[in-house]
């Protein structure tokens, strides 16, 4: 399986943010993608999830076995992937804080029916997340952040189980041994699925990354597997970094 992106681009009014990207991201393999604030990383996962629709290019998901590039996959007409094939969990959790987290688990499976993969109860998908399900039944609005972080993570990554699985800023909430404990979990499901995270943590990325991505100017720029665990590494992408400015977020409408 393989997430083709072609000649992607978006732009909010007279400002350009995706520049026209050319990428295809494997299955069984964690995608860091870096990048200074503004760079439009949030936009781009909003594109892939379809939450936002992009200017000009295309989007697929290649669920052949035999490799083919983006340009030729594009080629010919085929069938538009469904919303339901790509999971974003957000930086910020959007859950119903008037719920108990049992009650917004069971109703999220109820109206989900036909997309849930090997349905479990509610207290072994706690357990999955390292949940207490104790809380489960405490209300939502009281979690803190890092708990409602793990209830959106248990809902893409083993309730709806989607092929690519995108995170955005995924362990800043956590503790320490939350986030270990996290990082276990994305690294026991990576054969399954395409799994891509933004992320400001130069160590977390070597640590949990197969592959490396920056997205520098609209374009997203392969960092060589190799340089991943070099001691240049942190230098290097700072380099890279450095040469794109900071800017403000923009404005989505």
């Amino acid at each position: 399986m393989r997430l083709h992106i072609h000649q992607l681009e978006k732009s909010f009014g007279s400002k350009s943010v995706l520049n026209g990207i050319d990428f295809t991201f494997e299955q069984g393999r964690i995608y860091g993608l870096l990048g200074r604030n503004g760079a439009g990383k949030t936009t781009l996962f909003n594109c892939l999830a379809r939450y936002l629709d992009h200017d000009r290019g295309g989007i697929g998901i290649d669920l052949t076995e035999e490799a083919a590039d983006p340009q030729s996959f594009f080629s010919v007409p085929r069938p538009d992937y469904r919303e339901s094939d790509i999971g974003l969990v957000f930086t910020q959790p959007h859950l119903p804080d008037f719920m108990t987290g049992r009650e917004f688990i069971k109703f999220f499976i109820e109206i989900n029916s036909d997309k849930v993969i090997n349905p479990k109860e509610v207290d072994e998908y706690f357990r999955l997340v390292a949940f207490n399900p104790a809380d489960g039944d405490r209300l939502i609005k009281g979690y803190s952040h890092g708990m409602m972080n793990k209830l959106q993570m248990l809902i893409s990554m083993y309730i709806l189980q989607p092929p690519v699985i995108l995170l955005d800023e995924p362990l800043t909430s956590f503790d320490v041994v939350a986030a270990l404990e996290v990082k276990n979990m994305i690294k026991s499901i990576k054969k399954d699925h395409i799994i891509i995270f933004s992320t400001h943590i130069l160590q977390l990325a070597q640590d949990l990354c197969d592959e490396i991505v920056v997205l520098q100017d609209g374009l997203l720029r392969h960092i060589p597997q190799e340089s991943i665990h070099s001691p240049q590494f942190e230098t290097d992408i700072i380099r890279i970094l450095q040469d794109s400015p900071e800017v403000s977020e923009y404005q989505q409408p």
